[in-house]
């Protein structure tokens, strides 16, 4: 048996966009093997019923989990805020979110406590950045939009072009005219268009993307629990659940080189 701190970290999101995650994690935990597994068949969860993202949620950890995984990543935003308290509930193994990491550095980020969330219609219609952010700052102004097409967009590697511009036009129009100076990118495929969206806001709006400060969280678990790799070079293995051609393509636009190339699997 390897040792406990050679076993992989599982890092899931429900289709390519979980990849800005990885890509944070190689560069802050060099050595540790990362098993990467992107539901495409079932992308965007963030449309489905709260029933359908618990039980996709928890068959994506259960597949890791039989990959020897120390620790998991729940890298879909719609997951973390949905599916959290029930993959605690079922799971013996560290879990880390990637809502709590945002919120942190949003409140780190904002000098006039006006914060806007874009994310999928499941994360914002769940509350969970309004409430922890109501939670730690009760005096926040705190507002949030929901972007359905966004992750199409993105899945399609649609990034930019005057269709991209118009779609967020219309999502962040009602951040400018609150002057929001902070804008927490709640969907870690939104990332991919921080060059439009801060072309949108302008200069003086902060957009937090949380993958760093999940990787740096990751860490500090692994730390904590003497479970972090620091000898040899690590690898990245990733897994779909759709056919990978698409995934095998983009990929690199989310992870940079070394992504490698992608295998179909089913889970359920």
């Amino acid at each position: 048996m390897p040792h406990s701190s050679d076993r992989p970290i599982g890092v899931f999101d429900s289709g390519i966009g979980g990849l800005t995650v990885a890509s944070a994690l190689r560069k802050r935990v060099p050595g540790e093997e990362i098993i990467y597994l992107g539901d495409t068949a079932r992308v965007p969860y963030g449309t489905k019923s709260e029933r359908a993202v618990n039980l996709y949620a928890l068959e994506c950890a259960l597949f890791l989990l039989n990959r020897g995984v120390k620790l998991i990543v729940v890298a879909c935003n719609t997951a973390s805020a949905v599916a959290l308290p029930r993959l605690r509930e079922v799971l013996r193994v560290p879990l880390i979110d990637v809502v709590e990491p945002g919120v942190n550095a949003a409140l780190k980020a904002s000098k006039g406590r006006k914060i806007g969330i874009i994310g999928t219609p499941s994360t914002i219609g769940s509350g969970a950045y309004q409430y922890r952010l109501k939670e730690l700052a009760p005096d926040a102004d705190i507002s949030g939009k929901s972007c359905p097409l966004l992750v199409p967009l993105a899945e399609e590697g649609r990034l930019s072009g005057p269709v991209v511009k118009l779609v967020l036009e219309d999502y962040l129009g009602s951040f400018i005219r609150r002057r929001v100076d902070t804008l927490i990118l709640g969907c870690t495929h939104y990332p991919l268009f921080k060059p439009v969206i801060a072309d949108v806001m302008g200069s003086e709006t902060v957009l937090v993307d949380s993958a760093q400060a999940v990787a740096e969280e990751v860490e500090d678990v692994l730390l904590r629990l003497t479970l972090l790799k620091t000898h040899g070079q690590g690898s990245m293995k990733c897994y779909v659940t759709d056919v990978p051609r698409q995934f095998n393509r983009l990929g690199r636009l989310f992870f940079g080189e070394g992504l490698g190339r992608s295998r179909r699997i089913s889970v359920g």
